[in-house]
């Protein structure tokens, strides 16, 4: 009977012999089936999977992810088949080209079985609010995954698939990741070329990795990473490789003591993250408190920023050049957008829209847009005078496990002020990573978040590894 417990390890019993590729993917497609109450995937590859796993398994490995089979984020192109970001007005596009996250993997000998479930255009937190339905949290089904790539965390910790590429624009890899008890990396802005990611907020979006732990998901992105000709935001150095490095390296960690203490956090995640950090100053690590007096700013500006952006990329989608398109031969030219766009997009992805479209208008444009860019110039300032004297910061993802499904539905602002901890990263593009290392009272997951400075993944990934080792 086939068993996974890391991508070493698969490698390893194929080369041996123990194992097939064939195997792995039918022991994945019969999981996706008997969980198919999770919503995770919104199609599955089945029989290209098996047809590309039997073509692996009589070749000779050459890739680094031979025969590893991931899922694949809703919104991210692969040639040939469709790609919807979650929404009513692109759910019959088919792409053209792949992602070039996605050719890497194919590259490097992956096989994907599926697109999977995320809140419409990736603006979401509980995934609720995808065309497809909402995707459910397995470790308790009464109980959201997190979003807006709540569907690829779900089949991660599902056993659905091995790894899972998801986008992260405030926290859409970290947050479904901490709900569900799994390894979420949201590289720096750049690592990772945003070519053929459906655009949400473009000076925000991010690839990142789900898996089972930090090894896995750094050999993901290791793979994915790197410069592109088709991405001018793309890093031009490709990475270091992972290594894990010595476990007894000592480092100087941050922490600010107005997220862990927080008005709206749980007093378990409070506590459980108080404790950590006195476990690693016992352990000989330089643990010190950093005042951050911008907090309260942090949520504003994202919101700000992101619909600004959000407003203009979406423009594109008019039933014309891209989606569904609702015709009526009666229209005018306005009557048709307005009809197609009513029909197409949901009710977060509109609200989103009308308030980008406000704070980007003339007579809002310097009291909003303009200032919130001047915060996130402070936000970034401040970061780099952090990241001088230390290497690393430790957070919390959320203030809370996850939530109860449709449980902030009846108040956008409380769910919009969940992001507080998660939406600094973007802001200021320095990689983060959530590590699944408590349970609640509740007996729901709940994760620590790990920043380090821009570019610097190789180092977070060897010090979450030692972390996910204690």
């Amino acid at each position: 009977m086939f068993q996974f417990t890391s991508i070493e390890q698969y490698q390893a019993d194929i080369h041996s012999g123990r194992t097939t590729c064939e195997q792995a993917v039918r022991h994945f497609l019969s999981r996706i089936e008997e969980q198919s109450s999770l919503n995770a995937f919104v199609e599955v590859f089945a029989e290209e999977a098996l047809a590309r796993a039997v073509a692996l398994d009589r070749s000779e490995p050459k890739g680094c992810l031979h025969g590893v089979v991931i899922g694949i984020k809703d919104n991210i192109c692969y040639k040939d088949h469709r790609v919807s970001a979650g929404s009513g007005i692109l759910q019959k596009f088919t792409s053209l080209y792949s992602a070039t996250a996605v050719q890497r993997l194919l590259d490097e000998g992956a096989i994907l079985i599926g697109r999977q479930n995320c809140d419409e255009f990736g603006m979401g937190s509980t995934n609720e609010n995808s065309f497809y339905g909402p995707a459910l949290n397995p470790v308790d089904q009464s109980r959201v995954p997190g979003g807006s790539s709540g569907g690829s965390a779900a089949a991660v910790k599902a056993g659905l698939c091995m790894a899972a590429l998801g986008s992260d624009t405030g926290g859409s890899v970290r947050l479904p990741a901490d709900f569900c008890g799994v390894v979420g990396i949201k590289p720096s802005y750049g690592r990772v070329s945003r070519h053929g990611l459906i655009a949400y907020a473009s000076s925000f979006d991010v690839i990142g990795v789900l898996a089972n732990s930090v090894e896995d998901a750094a050999r993901v992105l290791a793979v994915i990473s790197g410069p592109d000709d088709y991405d001018s935001t793309a890093i031009g150095s490709p990475p270091e490789a992972f290594s894990r490095g010595a476990e007894d390296t000592k480092y100087r960690i941050a922490y600010f003591p107005e997220w862990i203490n927080h008005p709206s956090i749980d007093p378990e995640i409070s506590s459980a993250i108080q404790e950590k950090l006195q476990q690693l100053k016992e352990d000989g690590h330089m643990v010190e408190p950093v005042t951050f007096s911008l907090t309260d700013y942090i949520v504003p500006t994202y919101y700000v920023l992101t619909t600004a952006e959000a407003s203009s990329n979406l423009s594109r989608y008019d039933g014309i050049r891209y989606g569904q398109n609702w015709h009526d031969k009666s229209q005018t030219v306005a009557k048709f957008y307005q009809q197609n766009r009513k029909n197409g997009f949901g009710s977060e992805v509109k609200r989103r829209i009308m308030l980008g479209t406000f704070v980007l208008s003339a007579g809002y444009y310097d009291a909003y847009y303009q200032k919130a860019q001047q915060v996130r110039q402070l936000l970034q300032r401040q970061t780099t005078l952090i990241f001088n004297d230390f290497d690393f910061i430790i957070a919390p993802n959320a203030t809370s496990v996850a939530y109860k499904a449709g449980e902030k539905n009846a108040d956008k602002l409380a769910m919009y002020m969940g992001d507080i901890f998660t939406v600094f990263a973007n802001l200021t593009g320095v990689p983060a990573a959530s590590l699944p290392v408590f349970k609640h009272s509740s007996n729901l997951p709940f994760g620590l978040q790990v920043l380090s400075s821009p570019r610097n993944e190789v180092s977070l990934q060897r010090f979450t590894h030692q972390l996910m080792q204690q």
